[in-house]
């Protein structure tokens, strides 16, 4: 027999498995052989690997021939386990085992299989069963051998009595050695007797322990799943509500929409009807345009700066569109970078000041050597002048297409492009503006 011990490390280790090499010979020889049960009657498909040649085998062969890999397979493959588990209990359901002992050597085998938490205890007394029983073996042994002693003690005692022979004196030594074995004996058979009821009632206590966690276990879950049944019902119910009011919500916007449609669609026709009516005539200046005519024009120097701060205050404004002469600025800025990493350099700190003003951002370059992609940034058109055009024309070009009365700014250092902005009515900054905003105007200076 082989003994679990109360402690297993295996056991003590959440997720694995106690080795069932360590289970009572009993149990272990249940398993296998519900394993080798299961083999048989499951399809090929559920059946691992490594027992498909184990499947081939006798069934009155099975349990034995491939007990090794019957066992192998319960410990390292879980759904075998639950393969075994099933048969197992359904054996159960049947009724087949009758005796005490095998109904725990049974319950310890399913719980073993399952995993339950009175496994530890279960396996225990099935061990401390298994002792019993050995130690009642071994004083059946001990009983037969006290007969023998017993009967051979008569036969020389007969002896003795019928030829009283001048080897009395011999016979009555070892009449005088057998009654000595035979208390010795007597007195191992009361100890064995003795260590065969501390079992009993170790095993019997176990027992009681093993079924009181057992029905614990089974009050709880049956409390926890009457507790999610009603936390269910209660979810269900609630979904119903709020469903229930999100429908009615939705009709109440829907007439109230309704409502405000026809208020409006009133008001449109009674102001419709008003300016029939009235017969009102469009068109004629604003009045601030009246007054705005008669005021002297402002200077163009109030709309050129090179001070950093003003700049961002008309890139702020609402709507304002900042015109950039790409290479104007870089040139000023950082001239001693390549061509391609002025470009790169100069879309990237534009977005930046995209981002913090909200202002539309176009810098043009001049495209006639350009032949790579535009430089990629997030809130800044990138434009190249087309072959035989200068930037300076396409920055023209965007000042003249936009609305009167948006606010335009260009920045440039070049006076010419400046001074045509200004006539087309946008503000014009200096190149160390932008420079200075966009942390560049120790490099221009």
């Amino acid at each position: 027999m082989t003994s679990t011990g109360n402690e297993s490390d295996a056991q003590d280790v959440p997720g694995l498995i106690r080795p069932i090499s360590e289970l009572p010979d009993a149990v272990r020889n249940r398993i296998v052989q519900w394993a080798a049960d299961a083999v048989g009657a499951a399809p090929p498909a559920s059946i691992p690997q490594a027992l498909t040649r184990v499947a081939r085998f006798a069934p009155a062969k099975r349990a034995k021939s491939g007990a090794t890999a019957l066992a192998q397979a319960i410990v390292s493959d879980a759904a075998f386990r639950s393969l075994v588990a099933e048969r197992a209990v359904r054996l159960s359901a049947a009724g087949t085992d009758q005796d005490a002992a095998a109904d725990a050597v049974t319950a310890a085998a399913k719980a073993y299989l399952l995993r339950l938490p009175e496994e530890s205890e279960l396996l225990a007394a099935v061990a401390a069963v298994a002792s019993e029983n050995e130690v009642n073996t071994r004083v059946l042994e001990l009983q037969r051998d006290i007969r023998a002693l017993t009967a051979r003690l008569e036969r020389a005692t007969a002896d003795v009595t019928a030829r009283q022979s001048p080897a009395d004196a011999d016979r009555d030594t070892e009449a005088q050695r057998l009654r000595l074995r035979l208390r010795e004996q007597g007195s191992r058979l009361r100890g064995q007797q003795q260590v065969i009821e501390a079992l009993r009632r170790s095993a019997a206590d176990d027992l009681d322990r093993a079924s009181a966690e057992r029905d614990r276990a089974l009050a709880e879950a049956q409390a926890w799943r009457q507790r999610a049944e009603t936390a269910t019902a209660r979810g269900d119910a609630a979904v119903k509500v709020v469903e229930r009011l999100r429908r009615s919500a939705g009709e109440r916007r829907a007439a109230s929409d309704r409502r405000l449609e026809l208020l409006l669609s009133t008001i449109e026709g009674a102001a419709s009807g008003l300016r029939r009516e009235w017969d009102l005539q469009g068109g004629g200046p604003a009045p601030a345009d009246v007054v705005a005519i008669g005021l002297p024009a402002p200077s163009a120097d109030t709309e050129r700066t090179a001070d950093p701060s003003r700049l961002v205050a008309w890139a702020s404004l609402p709507g304002a569109h900042l015109v950039v002469d790409g290479y104007n600025v870089t040139k000023t800025g950082f001239a001693e970078l390549s061509l391609s990493e002025q470009r790169d350099r100069l879309v990237r700190s534009l977005a930046a000041l995209a981002a913090r003003t909200s202002a539309e951002v176009t810098v043009v370059f001049d495209g006639a050597a350009v032949a790579t992609a535009r430089p990629p940034a997030r809130g800044v058109r990138v434009l190249f002048s087309p072959p035989g055009v200068l930037a300076d024309k396409v920055i023209n070009d965007l000042v003249r297409a936009e609305p009167l009365g948006r606010v335009v700014v260009v920045v440039t250092s070049d006076r010419e492009v400046a001074d045509r902005a200004a006539t087309d009515g946008a503000r014009t900054a200096a190149s160390v503006a932008l420079l200075g905003v966009l942390g560049g105007a120790a490099g221009a200076v």
